[in-house]
């Protein structure tokens, strides 16, 4: 990068991005400085006089100190240029002008360093500009390329935009709009995935490895992990150092990693946290390609060692290093090809098909040996620490494509990206289990250490994204275990009917209730075998369970006294559990040495391979029925149709961005919109409110109504009058007279209270009133709810939550998640009401949350909703700067 250069005034500092490139490395991106004029005449001396001429159509040896003072200075509005660094060198430049207003549109050019050509530079910046022009009202990018120039073609036509190119002159014109499509998101989260899992390869699959702070002593962290490393098989190249070099290992012990003798994929720092940031920046000359910084004493201790971490991220990105920690427990990797434990963990897991991801070093001691002892096998054990760069987000990219890791857990104690998790947790769930335990429900959860954004939603806005996203939720590592233990091995349930089966009365009651209050369905016993079967009898009787096409999922319980019949019926069960597709969970109560015999199972995969089926098993009933219902869920989920992203028809945003540019260049903090500018702003998105028409006499009531047309209502907008709605209303008013004549009662009324602010509007169908909203959160980005209007929403707190952008099995699934639901499928002998019109209002909310950062609050409210369509009677809209998103449609490390 380039050193500490004042930033000019107007600089747009939220431009800048660290990136992940096509080959997993590290770059940087900025607008430009009137600075760099001397690093982009250096730039074209490095370019072949190919690129050069495929830039400019004309060899062009050297850059005039004119041309590059002109390239180099811009306004960020009419001429924006973004430069790419990567380490100390700038690898790409990339810049828009300004060149017409209808349609906006600006020309666009790139010229990619040589050495950095195929490595993604170019797609990334087109990703930056084009935000960059969306934010600026740009609607359509030009640009003027050679036909030879392939890669540059390749950039637009691979980018998901629909391109139109035309050939004049020896020059293919190329042009296209730059809104944001559903192909052009595919694009960008596809190549984001590719990248980001490669970058996550390196760290937990290196080649290579150096340990610094291998000391003497052999209860030093470093050298423990150093020993731990060799001894337990690590397949690739293990390096010690410390600087101060002794004999106590085997093996040669280095002063430094740049005095390695090869490269190095992965250095685990283990030195005092005043030695971290001199060894990252050694680590940095090295081109080592990920850190694991065991080190603590950062920002878990206060704000000096919060300075330090800062810096330790910035040295890394600037070396191009992934980071992950400080203060992290290490990574384990069991796989026969990698055999790594870079961990303080003393023992490798057991290999398996499960991968797990926290933030807890402390817990992460107990949630291995847990592991250990119920015989679940990981494949990966990654410890964030502070997570100041690679997060859960990077390790379910990388987990998404890996066919060793079945499922995945995450024990998360704060979340900095919660809109990009929302996205690739539910990528990785449509393939996989995904299993998460979410501490910190209030303020108080958040580990001193953690960038964290405040957030103005609640609790429950978070667990309805998890549930948006498939993901499975649990509240302690106990069930964590309990759940990855049935879906690692195990298929996934087929329905809710369940068999409960066993040997004696009181277990199959005790599992049968446990199904139902789990809300799964008895449709198969409880049966139960006499307490003497036999291993045959079992197995006769499991079959006829198996069998039974209503059943979807067995629960099988077993009291035994002695060891040989407790495993004679527990070989029966896996036996036939392996000639069936559906799940199972057992308990044997008083025998603990079944678990061999629960994984005696064998079954023939279709292309002849033979995998063992395990059963999983369980201390009581309960905690097996509660991980089964878990999974049945989960695979409702993932078996559901969830549509398509929602495109509604008649969106004008150039209009409302009109309204928003209008009112902020008026009022740049922002405010509340007059009721004319919301109804112009939502109509631009499709959505008409009706118009309501503030009274303040008996006679100005009635002429309103006569304009309106009758019949219509008066009613007070206080937020008083909300709580007595009887109150504050009167209905079907067909006359100037019975106009004046509510107004009068209601201002005697409410005067008293301060809530005489009476309008007067048409009289909507009778109906169920709702309230549709969304809010543009610091931590969330755009949240939107939904309720029904009145005391569900106010008194009990029936809110439903979704994060778009929105699917159409989203906003179905957003209707359907509040409790008074029923209400609008025709409860109580009521016909239901229109919910197509319904989902559309809510699709088009959900399109202005996506689209306009700078609507920070909206609310319809009332929306009355009938079999006959929907009336919005009432909105209000706040708008101010647009918020920094975490995940702001361009690929950006967070």
């Amino acid at each position: 990068m380039s050193d500490g250069d004042p930033r000019p005034p107007g600089y747009p500092s939220h431009w800048e991005a660290d990136v992940v490139l096509r080959d997993g490395s590290i770059g940087h991106v900025r607008p430009i400085r009137p600075t760099d004029a001397a690093l982009i005449q250096e730039f074209h001396e490095r370019q072949s006089k190919e690129s050069i001429y495929l830039r400019f159509f004309a060899p062009l040896p050297h850059l005039s100190d004119r041309d590059a003072h002109r390239f180099a200075n811009v306004d960020h509005h009419a001429r924006v240029a973004l430069v790419m660094e990567a380490g100390e060198q700038l690898v790409g430049i990339a810049r828009y002008d300004r060149v017409g207003d209808a349609p906006p549109r600006a020309e666009v050019a790139f010229n990619v360093a040589d050495d950095f050509q195929g490595r993604g530079v170019g797609s990334v910046l087109l990703e930056h500009l084009v935000a960059i022009g969306q934010e600026g009202d740009i609607e359509e990018f030009t640009a003027d390329v050679l036909p030879q120039n392939r890669k540059m073609l390749g950039v637009f036509s691979e980018a998901g935009f629909e391109v139109r190119r035309h050939f004049d002159d020896g020059v293919v014109a190329l042009s296209f709009r730059i809104e944001t499509t559903n192909r052009s998101r595919e694009v960008l989260e596809a190549r984001e995935h590719r990248a980001e899992a490669l970058s996550v390869a390196a760290l937990l699959h290196p080649t290579s490895v150096a340990v610094v702070g291998v000391g003497s002593r052999p209860t030093s962290v470093g050298r423990e992990i150093y020993e731990r490393l060799v001894g337990q098989g690590f397949t690739g190249t293990a390096y010690a150092v410390n600087g101060n070099p002794h004999r106590e290992v085997e093996g040669e012990v280095y002063a430094r990693v740049s005095d390695l003798p090869g490269p190095v994929d992965v250095a685990v720092i283990a030195v005092p946290v005043g030695g971290v940031l001199e060894v990252a920046r050694d680590c940095a000359a090295h081109r080592v390609k990920a850190l694991i910084v065991v080190s603590a004493g950062f920002a878990e201790v206060g704000e000096e060692g919060a300075a330090l971490q800062r810096e330790l991220l910035q040295v890394a990105r600037r070396g191009g290093m992934r980071v992950v920690g400080p203060n992290s427990f290490g990574i384990i990797d069991t796989r026969e090809s990698v055999r790594m434990n870079a961990s303080v963990a003393p023992d490798m897991p057991e290999a398996g098909g499960f991968g797990l991801f926290a933030q807890s070093g402390v817990l992460a001691i107990s949630v291995l040996a847990s592991a250990g002892r119920r015989g679940l096998g990981l494949s990966d054990f990654v410890s964030a620490g502070n997570r100041i760069d690679v997060s859960g987000n990077d390790i379910m990219q990388f987990w998404i494509d890996d066919p060793t890791t079945r499922v995945a857990g995450l024990y998360l104690e704060s979340m900095g990206n919660p809109r990009k998790f929302s996205r690739i947790a539910r990528r990785l769930a449509q393939e996989k289990p995904v299993i998460v335990i979410k501490s910190g429900t209030s303020v108080y959860g958040v580990p001193p250490g953690h960038r964290v954004r405040d957030t103005t939603v609640g609790p429950e806005a978070f667990a309805q994204m998890l549930r948006q996203a498939g993901v499975i939720r649990v509240e302690n590592l106990h069930q964590l275990l309990d759940v990855a233990q049935l879906v690692v091995d195990q298929p996934l349930p087929g329905g809710t009917g369940v068999a409960v089966v066993g040997n004696t009365v009181s277990l199959g009651a005790l599992a049968a209730d446990a199904v139902v209050s789990w809300g799964l369905d008895v449709v198969h016993g409880p049966r139960s075998v006499p307490p003497d079967a036999s291993g045959a009898q079992v197995e006769q009787a499991l079959e006829e369970v198996f069998a039974d096409p209503d059943v979807h999922s067995v629960v099988a319980c077993f009291l035994h006294a002695k060891t040989e019949p407790s495993i004679a019926s527990a070989t029966a069960l896996a036996q036939v559990a392996a000639r069936h597709r559906k799940p199972c969970v057992a308990t044997f109560v008083g025998i603990n040495e079944v678990r061999a015999a629960l994984a005696s199972g064998r079954r023939t995969t279709p292309d002849g391979e033979v995998t063992p089926v395990i059963v999983p098993a369980y201390s009581t009933p309960e905690d097996g029925v509660r991980a089964l219902a878990a999974a049945t869920r989960y695979a409702e989920w993932r078996a559901a149709d969830h549509g398509e992203l929602v495109t509604p028809e008649g969106i004008h945003r150039t209009r409302a961005d009109a309204v928003v540019d209008a009112v902020l260049a008026g009022s740049p903090q922002g405010r509340a919109l007059q009721p004319g500018e919301v109804r112009e702003l939502l109509a631009a998105y499709g959505i008409e409110v009706w118009e309501t028409v503030p009274v303040d006499s008996p006679a100005h009531a009635a002429a309103a109504g006569a304009r309106l047309g009758f019949p219509v209502v008066v009613k007070s907008t206080s937020p008083i009058a909300s709580s007595q709605p009887i109150a504050s209303v009167r209905l079907d008013l067909h006359n100037r007279s019975a106009v004046r004549a509510a107004y009068t009662t209601l201002d005697d009324r409410l005067r008293p209270l301060h809530a005489n602010r009476l309008v007067v509007q048409r009289m909507a169908t009778p109906g169920i009133p709702c309230v549709i909203s969304s809010v543009e959160d610091p931590l969330f980005g755009p949240v939107v709810s939904f309720a029904l209007a009145g005391p569900p929403r106010e008194v009990m707190g029936d809110i439903g939550y979704r994060i778009p952008p929105l699917r159409t099995g989203d906003v179905r699934d957003l209707i359907g998640s509040v409790r008074a639901a029923p209400l609008l499928r025709g409860h109580g002998g009521r016909p239901p009401v229109d919910r197509v019109a319904l989902e559309d209002v809510i699709a088009r909310v959900s399109m202005i949350a996506e689209q306009m950062p700078e609507v920070v609050s909206l609310e319809l409210n009332p929306v009355n909703t009938h079999e006959d369509g929907i009336e919005v009677l009432g909105a209000s809209i706040t708008v101010a700067p647009g918020a920094a998103r975490t995940d702001r449609g361009r690929r950006a490390l967070a």
